[in-house]
């Protein structure tokens, strides 16, 4: 069986386009149940014992995982991993339902908030450039509903900018979003400064020492800026995104197009910016109504 979960990992890259924390974090969990079945049917595992494990025996493992400190939503993901990595070692993945996950509604913050933000990074960067930077990368958050991974990964082939940019989201996905005149100003203003020759086929955004910019640079960057400005702890990068999906729909945005603009595989994925917006509605009307 040593060969099966690298087989497996290939597979989610290769055919599934999976992502590679996505892959990692699936290997993992093919190996901790090879592990765990050895243990508990106390022999070795093959394709043929994997393709009779039983709902039984997959409760007793996530039981084990449970004890371990998963909460449901890491135990849905478990559950999701080990019926993939059934399925793919040619057995019939028993039927067993899995925890309940409560699906939380996205944060959004005010415009006002947003732009504050953006303007407490830029602000208080160690440098110019990278104060740039970092407003333009936030820029391309919520004006144009980018991930924090997808704007780290733009490279120079994005430039001359236009009116539209080319975007590789999730499982290589590649999308069309527009870009708003105060977005390509920000990029713009960013390539004129920055200290580093952009290559076609270099990163765009560049870390202090000219390496590609890490996204765990500009989380920590919105950390240090939102306990400045005393805003929520869910005040975070990938919030913005959610603000420019949630406002887009308040003004009147089509479900189907800003599931496009914001790449999603599924349209359930966007329609949870419909209980957001909803959520905001009655807000208003509660602040308002006389009698609410």
């Amino acid at each position: 069986m040593s060969g099966l979960v690298p087989e497996f990992a290939d597979h989610l890259r290769r055919d599934r386009r999976r992502s590679v924390h996505t892959i990692r974090a699936y290997e993992a969990t093919a190996n901790r149940l090879l592990h765990f079945l050895a243990g508990h049917w106390g022999g070795p595992v093959d394709r043929a014992a994997l393709g009779k494990v039983s709902a039984a025996d997959l409760r007793a493992y996530l039981a084990q995982r449970r004890g371990e400190g998963l909460g449901n939503a890491s135990a849905a993901r478990e559950l999701s991993a080990v019926r993939g990595f059934l399925a793919f070692a040619g057995g019939e993945t028993p039927r067993l339902k899995g925890p309940r996950v409560k699906k939380g509604v996205p944060r959004p913050v005010s415009p006002d908030e947003a732009v504050a933000l953006a303007e407490d990074v830029e602000e208080n960067a160690a440098e110019p450039w990278i104060g740039a930077r970092d407003w333009a990368v936030l820029m391309l958050l919520y004006g144009a509903g980018l991930r924090i991974g997808e704007a780290t990964g733009l490279t120079g082939a994005a430039l001359p900018l236009g009116p539209t940019l080319s975007v590789t989201g999730k499982r290589a996905k590649t999308r069309i979003v527009p870009l708003l005149p105060q977005v390509r100003e920000a990029i713009e203003t960013y390539v004129g400064v920055c200290p580093w020759p952009i290559a076609r086929d270099a990163a765009l955004f560049r870390g202090a020492k000219g390496g590609p910019l890490a996204p765990g640079i500009i989380r920590r960057s919105v950390q240090a800026a939102r306990t400045r400005l005393g805003l929520s702890e869910r005040t975070t990068p990938h919030a913005l995104r959610h603000s420019f999906a949630t406002h887009l729909l308040g003004r009147g945005a089509d479900l189907r197009a800003l599931q496009e603009l914001l790449g999603h595989a599924s349209l359930s994925s966007t329609q949870i910016y419909t209980a957001v917006d909803a959520a905001h509605l009655l807000d208003v009307y509660r602040n308002a109504h006389p009698r609410a």
